[in-house]
């Protein structure tokens, strides 16, 4: 980053100072996304009862904020200099370039070996993997400037860097958007839920049920099943439990659930608002 700082101001290059200023917020995300990553691995407390395993959703939000506001930054730059650009160092891009794509390139293979490819690590996966495209758009601007003398073309790689950005800010905000409004886990549909839990020897009916992402890879369910009276009578209600609690485990991955077993004589005083 410092080097392209030094390279930009001597060669006049927007390009460079554009991705300097996106390597910036690369040093806060990854430095944020190891601190969340960190406190993701504290354990439960009577304070936080699930640990703090959302603090890598939060990062992956405040990671998509950066990337927005960097972006906005360059295009407004961006605008002047297609208005009127200065001169600028084409052999200097490509140096820099060259270098930026090699680090970036190995950085991006590090990251995509993660074991977890939590919404955190793929948040920093995708700021790195901006900045190798970003720096294959400013060797192939260097090479323009250098060939042709086509001085636009450095303002024109920073446009392709801002499109990048926001690109890669719109699918963070999204999916952090999505764990943090409650929405449902994608790989949970809630009517093969309801199908598969209400084929459970017992069941009567399935209703109320709510699903939900507490982090990256640990979406959470909760439900009410309706069944026979007889199986709190017989002492079964615990076998079909642990049928209904395998069922989804099995079948949608969710290894955390909250049932509410109900007596079908019950039904009755459920209140409206939990069909």
């Amino acid at each position: 980053m410092c080097v392209e700082v030094v390279v930009a101001v001597i060669s006049g290059s927007l390009a460079l100072l554009a991705d300097a200023g996106h390597m910036l917020t690369d040093v806060g995300a990854l430095a944020g996304a190891a601190w969340a990553a960190s406190l993701a691995m504290r354990p439960a407390s009577m304070r936080f009862t699930f640990g703090l395993k959302r603090a890598e959703i939060l990062s992956a939000a405040v990671n998509g904020v950066a990337l927005l506001v960097a972006t906005a930054v360059v295009v407004v730059e961006a605008a002047h200099r297609l208005a009127s650009p200065p001169p600028v160092e084409g052999v200097a891009l490509i140096g820099v370039a060259l270098a930026g794509v090699t680090v970036n390139g190995s950085a991006a293979w590090l990251l995509s070996r993660a074991r977890r490819m939590t919404l955190n690590v793929r948040g920093a996966l995708l700021h790195v993997l901006t900045d190798l495209y970003a720096f294959a758009g400013t060797l192939t601007a260097g090479a323009v400037i250098v060939a042709f003398g086509y001085r636009r073309a450095d303002p024109i790689a920073s446009l392709l860097v801002a499109t990048l950005m926001l690109r890669s800010a719109w699918q963070l905000l999204a999916a952090s958007g999505h764990v943090l409004l409650e929405g449902t886990p994608e790989s949970v549909d809630l009517d093969q839920v309801r199908h598969h839990l209400g084929r459970v020897p017992g069941v009567l009916a399935v209703h109320d049920v709510h699903a939900w992402t507490l982090t990256s890879d640990l979406p959470v369910l909760s439900a009410h099943v309706v069944v026979a009276d007889r199986c709190f009578a017989d002492g079964s209600a615990g076998r079909v439990l642990d049928q209904l609690q395998d069922c989804l485990s099995g079948h949608f991955d969710v290894a955390h659930s909250t049932l509410q077993l109900e007596p079908a004589s019950h039904l009755a005083h459920e209140q409206p608002e939990h069909d």
